[in-house]
């Protein structure tokens, strides 16, 4: 016990107090982050959509964010972090209260495009803020403090919104994600500093030699292919599970609800205190492709576990494990590997992976689940986990002699 408590102890001291303030500001924005969660089931449920129309609206999703990542790593190689995030946040929250007037397919994903746009815009200048506010020695724990505050926010939203879901109504759900992004904002205003931009001569040399380029860098392009098809695998867990559980194993709104949030408080009892461990090993690699391996024994389960309650928990388990393990080490190789001046493109490619990943996780994983039965879309996505584990092991021979 005492080993336990020291543990968590060292994972938790000497961060940066700014990382800090944005690991808080982030669990306000995330826990009302639900959006994405149960939008598949508002459009169903309330609309009467097929599965298949739901896929292709929240492939949108997906568009805007591989858009909002581009410009917002575009932008935050020439202008201020700060100024980036609270933009996003503020202007996402605007925008996602259009849904409450939003009816027709047309329209429902036009704003979950434009949501996705301004809201992923964030996503590289926050990237660049970590890497500011933090070194080599704790950039990895730095990152699973984000991650947790992030999980922890998912473990409260995703059980709120499906008690609101089912007593409220969905409308609900998209006035509280709204109010969360205000508050967050807020937050960063009143508590980060403002630094002026740090564009100068030396800076714009470096943006305009092409060899820095993220694009240039062949090793860094696979693995964000490789990132691509993870979150390909991994996303399934919000793309098409709230339909499998709700159409197959005939869970409601709360009960899904609870079963996401159990990913997000797994993660945050877990990830800490592994990566304090793990980040003192050299080959940080291997820890990637450990939580991809997890990827299809947590398929495996769902397709032999008949809909049971006790299998949804145990994939529910080894998805945690797989995040747990690998996306903080994804994370910090992509922040770390580039120069500074090229931060933003670097993790905007980064964050492009996640959100072509979310343009064809619904898209793919729905139309399999339709057509064939969910048990023939597990049978394509632990195949498809078993090869990104070559691809991440071949990786690894080069990357780590």
């Amino acid at each position: 016990m005492n080993f336990i408590l020291s543990l968590y102890k060292e994972a938790f001291s000497n961060l940066n107090r700014n990382i800090w303030i944005l690991a808080i500001a982030m669990f306000i924005n995330r826990s009302g982050s639900i959006v994405l969660l149960f939008t598949s089931l508002y459009l169903t449920n309330e609309f009467h959509f097929t599965i298949i129309d739901a896929g292709f609206i929240m492939s949108f999703y997906g568009i805007g964010s591989v858009l909002g990542s581009y410009i917002g790593g575009w932008l935050t190689d020439r202008k201020n972090h700060f100024d980036i995030m609270i933009f996003s946040l503020v202007v996402s929250g605007c925008i996602l209260l259009l849904l409450l007037v939003a009816t027709s397919l047309t329209a429902i994903a036009t704003v979950i495009f434009f949501y996705a746009l301004t809201a992923d815009i964030f996503r590289p200048a926050n990237s660049a803020a970590i890497a500011n506010y933090t070194n080599e020695t704790d950039r990895t724990r730095s990152v699973s403090l984000m991650r947790l505050a992030i999980n922890l926010g998912f473990s409260v939203g995703p059980a709120i919104g499906g008690f609101v879901a089912l007593y409220l109504g969905y409308h609900f759900l998209f006035v509280l994600d709204a109010c969360t992004s205000f508050a967050a904002a807020i937050m960063m205003y009143r508590f980060l500093p403002r630094k002026k931009s740090e564009l100068n001569r030396h800076k714009n040399d470096v943006l305009s030699d092409s060899k820095t380029s993220a694009y240039r860098d062949f090793k860094y392009l696979l693995f964000i292919l490789l990132v691509a098809l993870y979150g390909l695998c991994f996303f399934q867990l919000f793309a098409s599970m709230p339909q499998y559980f709700n159409k197959i194993c005939h869970y409601n709104a709360d009960t899904i609800g609870l079963l996401l949030a159990l990913n997000g408080l797994l993660v945050v009892i877990i990830e800490m205190p592994l990566v304090t461990v793990l980040e003192k090993k050299k080959k940080r690699f291997h820890f990637i492709i450990v939580g991809v391996i997890c990827l299809p024994i947590s398929f495996a389960t769902l397709l032999f576990g008949k809909g049971l309650m006790l299998m949804a928990i145990i994939y529910t388990l080894f998805m945690t494990l797989s995040e747990a393990f690998a996306m903080p080490f994804m994370f910090n190789y992509a922040i770390s590997r580039p120069k500074k001046e090229r931060q933003g493109q670097y993790s905007a490619l980064y964050s492009i992976s996640y959100g072509l990943a979310n343009i064809a996780a619904p898209v793919i994983g729905l139309t399999i689940a339709a057509k064939y039965g969910f048990n023939n879309m597990f049978i394509f996505f632990i195949v498809l986990s078993i090869l990104i584990v070559i691809g991440f092991s071949l990786l690894s021979r080069k990357q780590e002699q």
